[in-house]
């Protein structure tokens, strides 16, 4: 059957399994816009690109499903490449497709014209320029392909406007994917697992290390049986979070820069790390030297390019992650780890954990409490979190149970993040409660999309910590720039005016019975509301690793100059 070019995308959506889709139209994307008009598949009409793509991205992240972002050509393809890497670092599928000026303008600097594919390379698992219709199906085969497999990630499909408007004949069949079978990785071998095996079963003071990719595989059962089988205690990355039941007797707490003491010490005393779907970044690590002296590291990982980039390890297990545990769970051995946990109950109780982390200082609103708060009145929701304090303040003090209830930009950190994300996850959700919790200034990064979530009459809530301050970059300052406080000074909009301007309902609290209360009336229904909690300007997050120190290397406090908080709970 001879069908149009953008008729053959539209159709190769459907089979995909898209029935939504986020973006912005401009003129060599137009031809797809008006067959995607009459497909039947719902898009979603963002405020910018930027926004459409962290959509995608939340879309994705909470329904496990593959985004897919359209823009045109030019400054509408460019917009789109801070989603793209944060997508990539982060390992989420998306599928971008973006229009590009008609073939025989090609390298000739015509209006709107980039060379997108380009621009994304080193930012896309994959990308494709194609020119001619007959190209449109395999390419968009391909490229669904490629975004799951292995380690996920975006894939960009860059096609010209003429290959949008001709004819060829939709071959479905014929465009099957083969390339992506090649990132598959075989089954671990048995000799491997062995040697895995030898090490657990010599271990006295193990502990799993899980990452992002326990959720990406699908892992969380099979982590749990594992651990348990094992007797092994579990620590968690940022994007690991909600890997692991929070409240398990073997759950030792959030690792790395912000994380629990007594997690990071946990670290540097075991004699084995199981690092499970995650890749010994920076901030988890701090100086590699440092790091982990003790320990042999098994290293569970789909990504060959990963095991041994920045840590040694002794056994590298490529696979899918779920697949290896399901496999090691039966032969693991029950380990004699109880004087290990006592040493790390002991490591916990020094740092009066019930109460941790302490409430920050300064006057005002504790934003500790706020996030407690929160908690406890929605306690099964979807947190979406921007870039800043208020990303490690919540990941510090809010448990997530179920998998896929944290939502955030983990290793590009990028602000801006949350508002457009926590809408792609409310479309991928929609019996789900879903909170923003952001910065004053990453609120204001991508604030154009309330107008989305008004338009689509979502019903979500956005939580602004409002310091005003870049507070993060000011604890930095603070800390290792002699307190010289540098273009840090935030300047904001009266968020509850900007709020109803777009649509929402406003709230605004300065003690915790305000916020109490807001976070009650918010949760009643009637529409979005944003609720601005004023916290204290000089409130910091603790404890900090310094950057490049190792992770014992704890601050605890910030200078003594500071009353502590109202509000604590």
């Amino acid at each position: 059957m001879r069908m149009k070019g953008a008729d053959i995308l539209c159709a190769c959506l459907a089979r995909e399994g898209v029935d939504l889709v986020f973006g912005y139209p401009g003129g060599a994307i137009l031809p797809t816009y008006d067959a995607l008009e009459a497909s039947g598949i719902r898009h979603i009409l963002a405020r910018h690109e930027q926004g459409a793509a962290h959509m995608a991205d939340g879309y994705s992240r909470a329904s496990g499903r593959t985004g897919v972002v359209i823009a045109t050509s030019g400054p509408g393809a460019t917009n789109l490449v801070t989603g793209l890497a944060t997508a990539m670092m982060d390992s989420v599928p998306l599928v971008a497709i973006t229009g590009q000026v008609a073939s025989p303008l090609l390298g000739s600097d015509a209006f709107q014209e980039v060379d997108v594919t380009g621009v994304t390379l080193p930012i896309t698992k994959h990308n494709f320029l194609v020119r001619e219709p007959e190209g449109i199906a395999p390419a968009l085969r391909e490229a669904f392909a490629l975004a799951n497999a292995g380690r996920p990630g975006p894939v960009l499909v860059d096609i010209t406007k003429d290959a949008q408007t001709r004819e060829a004949v939709f071959d479905w069949e014929g465009a099957e994917p083969r390339r992506h079978t090649r990132h598959l990785p075989p089954p671990v071998p048995e000799a491997d697992l062995a040697r895995a095996l030898a090490l657990i079963s010599a271990s006295r003071r193990p502990l799993i290390l899980a990452g992002h990719g326990v959720t990406l595989s699908g892992a969380h059962r099979a982590l749990l049986a594992f651990a348990e089988k094992a007797g092994a205690p579990v620590a968690a990355t940022l994007l690991g979070l909600d890997a692991f039941p929070p409240g398990h007797p073997l759950y030792v707490g959030f690792m790395g820069m912000h994380g629990s003491p007594w997690t990071n010490q946990a670290i540097q005393e075991a004699d084995l790390l199981l690092a499970f779907g995650m890749r010994f970044d920076d901030r988890v690590t701090g100086d590699l030297k440092a790091f982990a002296p003790y320990a042999r590291k098994i290293h569970v990982e789909v990504d060959p390019t990963e095991v041994g980039k920045n840590v040694a390890v002794d056994v590298a297990l490529l696979g899918d992650l779920r697949e290896v545990l399901e496999r090691l769970a039966p032969a693991v051995p029950a380990l004699d780890s109880g004087a290990w946990l006592d040493r790390i109950a002991e490591l916990r109780a020094a740092h009066d954990a019930p109460a941790w982390p302490p409430d920050p200082q300064g006057e005002g609103l504790s934003p500790t409490a706020v996030l407690r708060e929160l908690s406890a009145q929605a306690p099964g929701a979807i947190w979406v979190t921007d870039v800043g304090q208020h990303q490690m303040w919540e990941a510090q003090v809010v448990p997530h149970g179920r998998p896929r209830t944290l939502l955030t930009s983990g290793g590009l950190g990028t602000m801006g993040f949350a508002l457009p994300a926590a809408i792609g996850a409310k479309l991928a959700c929609p019996e789900a409660e879903v909170w923003v919790v952001a910065g004053d200034g990453g609120t204001q990064m991508n604030v154009q999309e309330l107008m989305t979530l008004t338009q689509e009459g979502l019903e979500l809530n956005v939580a602004v910590l409002n310091n005003s301050y870049l507070g993060m970059v000011r604890q930095f300052q603070t800390h290792f720039y002699g307190d010289r406080r540098a273009s840090v000074d935030l300047l904001a909009p009266d968020f509850g005016l900007l709020a109803r301007a777009y649509g929402l309902k406003a709230a605004s609290a300065r003690t915790l019975d305000e916020a109490r209360e807001a976070i009650r009336e918010a949760r009643a229904g009637g529409g979005a509301t944003l609720i601005e909690f004023v916290i204290s300007p000089e409130a910091g997050v603790y404890p900090m690793v310094p950057p490049g120190a190792g992770i014992s290397a704890t601050i605890h406090t910030p200078p003594p100059t500071e009353a502590p908080c109202s509000g604590s709970l």
